[in-house]
């Protein structure tokens, strides 16, 4: 049996899978955001009750909004100050008597998508996430790979592209991150990004889902704005492409759900590309919410 924890900064949710990859557990608590004994309690009584009532001894998944430090394991994190420079798996480890293993929530929602029937069988996916931030994950062979430092698939905290800054023409926006830096692909290619570009522009700020309701409409500005946007994430994302040629990516995030990317991605990017490559397969995102716990539970299955 597989355990998947997705620990957010409102709530945990665990999931058990069985050896088809089938769901047959849930649960959601709130996170114990500052306390990290409880936390760590929290997780351990999850994982006490669920082998109980299975009759197992499950194998163990964390996905969290951050990421462990490659030489001292401790977590970095923001939404979850409880665990922050804390040996999260270290002590879950030696409270549960099993090994656990933790990544990115960002990587776990890309394993879960490669782990759907479709994908099972790609050689490589990239998981972008097009959501409050712009995030990703690499999976090669059915497993999360995560560099030397655990932050392979940190595409947000990449700069754009030089042709994209050339794109957005001499009153680009340089817009800062909360990494403390300017010029993060996150700060453009996410959601929040959407909307900041736009307000840049035409000097009123809308939300995202009525400037795609107004190009629908047929509205100029937002017309012009979306053209606008589809060539920025044409652009970035054949850079992307051209650095790692991943089989497929799968698109996860609120943005991810305007359809006319699928359709836009395919005509805009070859021409961003190396003369031999082709555009990956671009997908939407299947397991939506429950990708974070899924993908945390498969965290064991190779």
């Amino acid at each position: 049996m597989y355990y998947g924890f997705d620990v957010g900064g409102t709530k945990i949710e665990f999931g058990a899978f069985n050896d088809q990859l089938q769901r047959v557990a849930t649960e959601r608590v709130p996170t114990p955001t500052d306390d990290y004994q409880l936390l760590v309690d929290t997780i351990a009584g999850l994982v006490e009750k669920y082998d109980a009532e299975l009759n197992c001894e499950g194998k163990i998944g964390l996905g969290l909004p951050g990421m462990e430090d490659a030489d001292d394991g401790t977590v970095l994190t923001v939404n979850i100050p409880a665990a922050k420079g804390q040996p999260l798996r270290v002590d879950l480890q030696a409270k549960i008597g099993r090994a656990v293993k933790i990544e990115n929530d960002a990587n776990c929602f890309a394993l879960s998508e490669a782990w759907d029937e479709e994908l099972q069988d790609a050689p490589s996916v990239m998981g972008l996430i097009l959501g409050t931030g712009f995030g990703g994950g690499l999976i090669y062979d059915g497993k999360v790979f995560s560099g030397r430092n655990n932050v392979a698939g940190e595409v947000g905290h990449m700069r754009l592209p030089i042709d994209a800054w050339f794109h957005l023409g001499d009153n680009a926006p340089l817009l800062g991150c909360g990494c403390g830096k300017k010029g993060c692909q996150d700060s453009y290619l996410s959601g929040r990004g959407f909307e900041l570009i736009y307000a840049h522009y035409f000097g009123e700020e809308k939300k995202a889902i009525d400037i795609i309701k107004a190009n629908e409409a047929g509205c100029e500005k937002a017309a012009e704005h979306v053209d606008r946007f589809m060539e920025l994430l044409a652009i970035c994302f054949a850079n992307l492409f051209t650095a790692n040629d991943p089989h497929v990516v799968a698109l996860g995030g609120g943005l991810s759900n305007f359809e006319l990317i699928y359709e836009e991605m395919p005509k805009r990017i070859p021409k961003y590309l190396l003369s031999v490559a082709k555009c990956p397969k671009i997908v939407k995102a299947k397991h939506g919410d429950s990708g974070g716990v899924r993908g945390a539970a498969f965290l064991n299955i190779k």
